[in-house]
Formats: structure tokens, sequence, C-alpha cells
């Protein structure tokens, strides 16, 4: 296996370029080279196999949706309030909207872990990763609501994402910000000032 991490990185996010577009059974060693503008057998160089592909390619989307240090900064700023948490809402949704192909990709990888038990393991880790520090944030940030707060409205703005992406034209840009904040308004009532 070749060692050079900045090609393997720039394999595995053509990895996900292809996903995104042609879907898992597109997700071909020759399909990432040619995506990656590299000589063919490239990609085959750097994974042992398909599997280690997929999940290569599931740990890498996370790492590309994770919010920048300034970002995390900003929202420790200011007044910790349900107008905050819903400007940290569409931040979310901004940021996954415009890695949008990172997102498609991973819905593939969704459905090709219910088949391939490794990736399913990735996907699980780091997603329930994903899921705990978003409860240790809201938790430490003194917005309002509680765990389970978080939780629905991270549910709610995953099918709002799929929607926007898969679907555009279900709902308008305006309507999709309207439903982030009635989302976390009813929320943020529903579950009181408790932490949970």
């Amino acid at each position: 296996m070749r060692k050079n991490p900045e090609r393997r990185q720039a394999l595995i996010d053509a990895a996900i370029e292809v996903l995104a577009r042609e879907g898992a059974r597109g997700l071909t060693f020759r399909a990432v080279d040619a995506e990656a503008a590299v000589p063919p057998g490239t990609a085959s160089n750097y994974f042992a196999n398909r599997d280690d592909l997929f999940t290569q390619a599931g740990g890498r989307i996370y790492e590309r949706l994770l919010p920048d240090d300034a970002t995390i900064t900003r929202s420790r700023e200011g007044v910790q309030d349900e107008a905050r948490y819903a400007e940290l809402m569409h931040e979310v949704l901004a940021r996954i909207s415009a890695f949008g192909s990172g997102y498609l990709a991973l819905l593939e990888l969704r459905l090709e872990s219910t088949r391939r038990p490794e990736l399913r393991a990735v996907l699980t880790r780091r997603i329930r990763e994903d899921i705990d520090a978003n409860i240790a944030h809201h938790a430490a940030s003194g917005l309002p609501g509680d765990s389970t707060s978080v939780l629905l409205l991270y549910l709610a703005l995953n099918w709002l994402v799929l929607e926007r992406l898969t679907l555009p034209g279900i709902f308008t840009e305006e309507e999709s910000r309207e439903l982030v904040d009635a989302a976390v308004r009813r929320m943020m009532n529903a579950g009181g000032a408790g932490r949970g």
C-alpha cells in the first residue's frame, strides 16, 4: 500500500464524489482514478479493496462536515437563546448543503452498510460520536432545551437536508428557513429549560 497521505485523501475525496454521482455500484477504482485525474491503477495501490474504499470514505465525509474552529467559537458567543439556537441550526443546514455531494455519498454509504458489517461499524461509531458531541456541546452552551430537543432537531434537520438535496423543489429557501425556525421553537417549548 502506498503511504502518500495527501494522495490518499485526494482519492478518498474523489470516491465521495463518485458515490454521490454514481452510487455505490459506480464506486470502482477506475472511476476514482478518473475523478481524481490520476493514472489508472493509482487507487488500487492505496486501498486493499472496495470495502476499504467504502470505509475510508465513510470516515472522511464526517471530517469534512465538521465545523471549523471559527464557527465553533462564534457558536459560543452572545446570548444563548432560542434565536441563537435557530441561527446555529441554519448554519448547520448551510454547511451540510454546501457539501451536498458528501451528504449524498453518506446516504449511499448508509445503504451499503446494511450489506457491509465493517462499514456499518465505522458509520455507527462515527455518527454516534457526532450525536454525543452535539449533546455535550448543547449541555455546555447554555442554550435552551434538553438532550431530547437536540436529538429531535438532529432527526428533523437530516430529513430537511435530504429533501433539499434530492427534491429541491419541495421547499423553497424561505420555507426551509421557516421550518428550521419552527422546529427550534417547538423543540425549545417542548423541552423547557431543563437539561437531559
